[in-house]
């Protein structure tokens, strides 16, 4: 057994120590194991608490663990910890990063925290579980120290990436990341704050996590470790869903849909919600009421790749000019904060309700021994239900799953856009659809918006930005370096296109995401067809690409003013003009940033033809693609 043989596997001398001190650890043996431990390993036991004792406050309950027959149910007692805290991560290591220093942060060195997080863990009862992040082909080992009483975040990073059952853990594994949970220190030295501290070490990269909701650790945490290593490897891991998209026709169209959380990744994989009489919502008119509605006789068979992270390893690229990509995860961690009633997704709601194993849920109003149901979230205060209800599906578990590398036919880039009208202005001036030359594509992803209303942080601004290509939060590094792996991914990739996509809102309409499901529907039909003069027009705003002049589906016609903004009577040019000048505003604000002295040359050029007004012209003559449209004058407009 490996709990005997421990001192035989090539582990830190100093976690060797920690085992051979603490109580007892255990090795889990599979999946069953973990969920029997997360309920304090109690066949008849409905609930579970996770509580520690904590100095000057006693016993801390940080969250109830609930037997449902659908599996287990998850939640904290406090709301703050059900959302990723955005300012968690703090690095206390020596290698060049722009992120935030542990001692600036916290005024003293980190190593007198971490001995003394070591000699907490060597008190406890422990879970030692080794992994593989990324997955095993192409991922990194890695092993997770928690205390046995959090077992339920064991079994969440189990799900995530690929677990090592004890049985298959030969005594060469050798962890390049080793993942150390301590819950208590979050009270008495971060002030109550989620804090994720990495420390970069040249054998090992650690993260000590000073919190229990897996967001922040067991799943950014984990995505830290893929793009450190990525960075010095020369490749990037993207934030992004991927789905193979099959047409009525039987055509087959990648896409690959990235974002700042909450952009729409996990909902590029769903069906398109329909209405009780089968009808397609398209949007709600806020000021009229008007309600819009439209036929889609039959929508496109969807095949999942990815939910949020994509491995670019250049060992799948291949020289047919797409970007090649597959799942960076063994589960999918899908926020259900849009599916509020039975019958608004039926596809997730029977995989969800009726699963082949028993789920992991988080911030779900479950009852013991019921089914806990997507659509009842925890609330967060009386009458204010979480915004963050979370399900970790393992990618197993989902029908019609793609497993092997796919080449990428269009990139998506998703926003969350607000309410604009003339009388409110702002930046929900995108249409239902926008195609975007390559260079201006790169500053999308440059300043990856988190938009409006995001349901899945502590915080929001009314336009904040997650950075470079909206993975920067769970980066360690330099953003330059990132900047440039993502530009040089653009160069190398120049058969693959590039389009932008609201959710939320259009102008002065309410839509969800049903805009970026149409687009989906359409641009799959398209194929690689090319767009015509006529059907495609310079945006208002430069930085918007080309908008769509007209857009049929299936027959339908979509209404103009869900594809020009302006033209809506709610909003008009000058409604439209003020929301172009906040999206300026925060392009200039975001960018300067990215211009270092070693930025690659052609992105200082890109950079600066924003910051000086450029037009699509501009854009195009800098990263020139074989695109979808003829040529077509643009014309400068300034803001």
């Amino acid at each position: 057994m490996l709990e005997e043989r421990y001192s035989e596997m090539s582990l830190p001398d100093e976690l060797k120590a920690l085992l051979a001190a603490c109580p007892s650890f255990c090795v889990p043996r599979d999946r069953k194991t973990l969920l029997q431990l997360a309920m304090g390993n109690d066949p008849e036991a409905d609930t579970f608490e996770v509580a520690y004792e904590v100095p000057d406050k006693g016993r801390v309950v940080e969250a109830v663990v609930t037997r449902c027959r659908n599996g287990l149910s998850v939640n904290y007692t406090e709301a703050y910890m059900r959302r990723r805290d955005p300012d968690c991560m703090v690095i206390a290591d020596d290698q060049p990063s722009d992120k935030p220093q542990f001692e600036d942060r916290f005024g003293a060195p980190f190593e007198s925290l971490r001995q003394e997080t070591l000699d907490w863990l060597a008190t406890q009862e422990l879970i030692l579980l080794p992994l593989y992040t990324g997955g095993r082909e192409f991922g990194y080992p890695t092993l997770l120290v928690c205390p046995k009483n959090a077992a339920f975040f064991c079994g969440a990073l189990a799900d995530l990436q690929e677990m090592l059952p004890a049985k298959k853990v030969s005594l060469d594994f050798s962890p390049q990341a080793i993942l150390y949970i301590a819950p208590p220190f979050r009270h008495t030295h971060c002030q109550g704050r989620q804090v994720v501290v990495h420390n970069r070490q040249a054998e090992v990269h650690e993260i000590f996590a000073y919190n229990l909701y897996p967001g922040p650790s067991a799943k950014k945490g984990a995505y830290g470790v893929l793009i450190h290593q990525g960075e010095q490897e020369g490749w990037l891991t993207a934030h992004a869903s991927t789905v193979q998209v099959v047409t009525p026709y039987d055509n087959v169209v990648t896409i690959l849909h990235e974002g700042a959380s909450g952009g729409g990744k996990s909902e590029m994989l769903e069906p398109v919600h329909r209405e009780p009489d089968g009808q397609v919502l398209l949007g709600r008119n806020l000021v009229t009421g008007e309600r819009r509605l439209l036929s889609l006789p039959r929508a496109c068979e969807l095949r999942p790749v990815s939910d949020d992270m994509a491995l670019c390893h250049p060992s799948l690229q291949s020289s047919g000019g797409k970007l090649v990509v597959m799942d960076a995860e063994n589960a999918w961690f899908l926020r259900l904060n849009h599916i509020t009633r039975y019958g608004t997704d039926p596809y997730w709601e029977s995989l969800c309700c009726h699963p082949k194993e028993p789920l992991l849920m988080l911030n779900m109003d479950g009852k013991p021994n019921a089914t806990a149901l997507i659509w009842e979230h925890i609330h967060d205060e009386p009458g204010k239900p979480c915004p963050n209800p979370r399900i970790i599906m393992p990618r197993r578990l989902v029908p019609g799953v793609v497993d092997d590398p796919v080449a990428v036919d269009q990139r998506s880039f998703g926003v969350r856009t607000p309410p604009t009208t003339r009388e409110q202005p702002n930046y929900g001036i995108f249409g239902i659809l926008h195609i975007l030359p390559p260079a201006l594509a790169w500053l999308w992803r440059l300043v990856a918006p988190r938009g409006h209303a995001n349901p899945s942080i502590t915080e929001s601004e009314k336009m904040s930005s997650e950075g470079v290509g909206s993975f920067w939060p769970f980066a360690t590094g330099r953003r330059v370096t990132q900047a440039n792996l993502l530009l040089r991914q653009i160069q190398q990739t120049p058969q693959t296109r590039y389009i932008l996509v609201p959710n939320q809102h259009i102008g002065a309409w309410e839509t969800g995401f049903v805009p970026q499901w149409l687009a989906r529907e359409y641009m799959a039909r398209r194929g690689s067809a090319r767009f015509r003069h006529d059907q495609l027009v310079p945006a208002r705003c430069p930085l918007l690409g080309y908008a769509m002049r007209s857009m049929q589906i299936e027959g339908t016609l979509i209404p103009h003013w869900f594809l020009e903004v302006h033209t809506q009577p709610e909003v008009g040019e000058d409604g439209y003009d003020a929301g172009a000048k906040l999206l300026y505003d925060f392009f200039r604000r975001e960018l300067p940033q990215y211009l270092e002295e070693d930025l690659d040359p052609l992105g200082r050029h890109i950079i600066r033809s924003c910051l000086d007004n450029g037009n699509l012209a501009d854009y195009e003559s800098l990263l020139p693609q074989e695109v979808f449209v003829e040529d077509t004058v643009v014309t400068r407009r300034r803001f």
